[in-house]
């Protein structure tokens, strides 16, 4: 009796082979599958439970008298209107306005100036730049915080020997520049790798296109360097609007030099800080975090929507 190898509605029957390829493709997808598995697992522990767990806390108060009581959005109205976090929003927004621009300046330059040629110590150059990356932020603001010392700092000392008023660093109108000054100092060099990244990318024939029109070193930065790092600024730029709201360490550390300039909202993650760990209020300090969080995604947006349609006109 012969084999049929259709069935009643005509079809083929699948061969071994479309068996042995099927199978072997379940067997790959299971072994991506594993890859995945320790990335995802992590992923959900560090990330996903502890942001619904915070988001859960968010929606209740402590009392003392009811305990905890689910309180809905209410923590959520009185963030949006208290003074200490809109102060703290605020300050962050200025000082990403101000200290932003100044990084990245000054990690562009650094960029161009590597990627240029014309320095003989190109090496020892960016190494120079970078190396404060390396540096901690504990480590890097104590020291920051020792030259700006009033009494003990070495501009004071400086100050001293040319009869001079010691500058007031740590002062309330020079305190967010003070540590403008030390962010800035931390993060070129991070900022002038991504960019300096990027040029290496940009084809050399374009190069030799504008050297044979005659193009100098100036123009060929401004025409085609500058131009080909737009995506690595929108990078640059999108990383600092992160790292300004969330500014911490730096505020957290000069506090204890400038304990009548600094409070404990002086920034919104310091605010955060202080009601969990200080004022044991950890539900209201969820609600703060969400609210952080939500400004960063809002303010993140408006730059890449900003960015985006002004680069496309």
């Amino acid at each position: 009796m012969s084999v049929n190898t259709t069935d009643r509605l005509g079809a083929r029957a699948p061969s071994r082979a479309d068996v042995r390829r099927r199978a072997r493709g379940v067997s790959h997808a299971r072994t991506g599958y594993l890859f995945v598995a320790p990335f995802m697992l992590v992923f959900l522990g560090l990330l996903v439970l502890p942001l619904a767990y915070a988001a859960y806390l968010s929606l209740f108060q402590e009392r003392l008298i009811g305990g905890t009581v689910f309180a809905g959005l209410g923590n959520y109205t009185r963030a949006l209107t208290d003074p200490r976090l809109l102060h703290g929003v605020g300050r962050v927004g200025l000082f990403f306005l101000i200290q932003v621009p100044i990084m990245l300046a000054i990690a562009l330059f650094a960029a161009l100036a590597i990627d240029s040629g014309l320095l003989r110590v190109a090496k020892g150059f960016r190494l120079g730049i970078f190396l404060p990356y390396a540096v901690p932020a504990v480590v890097a603001t104590l020291m920051w915080g020792y030259l700006y010392g009033q009494d003990f700092g070495l501009f004071a000392q400086l100050a001293d020997k040319l009869s001079l008023s010691p500058p007031k660093f740590l002062s309330s109108d020079w305190m967010l520049g003070s540590i403008a000054n030390i962010v800035t100092w931390e993060f070129t060099g991070y900022n002038m790798i991504i960019l300096y990244a990027a040029l290496r990318a940009v084809p050399h024939d374009l190069y030799e296109a504008a050297a044979v029109d005659g193009a100098g070193a100036i123009r060929t930065a401004w025409s085609i360097k500058i131009p080909a790092l737009r995506p690595a600024l929108l990078v640059c730029l999108i990383f600092s609007v992160i790292g300004s709201f969330q500014l911490f360490s730096e505020p957290q550390l000069m506090q204890r030099l400038a304990p009548s300039v600094i409070d404990g909202g002086y920034t919104p993650n310091l605010y955060g800080y202080t009601l969990a760990f200080t004022g044991q209020e950890v539900n209201y300090a969820a609600t703060v975090s969400f609210l952080l969080g939500a400004v960063i995604v809002v303010v993140s947006y408006a730059v890449l929507f900003v960015t985006t349609r002004r680069s496309r006109s």
